[in-house]
């Protein structure tokens, strides 16, 4: 399935993941699309609240540039760098031109939106 994430008005096509959590947050993308407000991280990630929980089924693993990321169940995590932690893996970026840029740094808006 595939979603699409706007960031600060640029338009990214992602590959959602197989798992609970993916499945979950595309089911309440049918519900409509989520605008999150993302802040910056250690200079190689964006966070923020999802405003709810999905099911999480976290696991170490190394995060790449262009990874979506669900953390502690209910933050939204986009990476434009690269980090090891506990994550539940939402899905991937398909291209990541101009991914890096449009994360830049600061805070984000970020919508979420399923492709049709």
């Amino acid at each position: 399935m595939k979603m699409i994430v706007t960031v600060n008005g640029q338009h990214f096509t992602a590959t959602l993941a197989q798992n609970s959590a993916a499945d979950a947050l595309a089911q309440a993308l049918q519900q409509g699309a989520l605008s999150l407000s993302l802040r910056d991280y250690a200079g190689f990630e964006k966070v923020g609240s999802l405003g709810r929980r999905f099911p999480a089924g976290d696991s170490r693993m190394t995060a790449r540039p262009g990874d979506l990321m669900l953390y502690q169940g209910n933050q939204l995590v986009l990476f434009y760098g690269s980090n090891t932690w506990s994550y539940t893996r939402l899905g991937h970026i398909d291209d990541l031109t101009g991914w890096a840029e449009a994360l830049g740094g600061g805070d984000v808006t970020v919508i979420l939106s399923l492709k049709n």
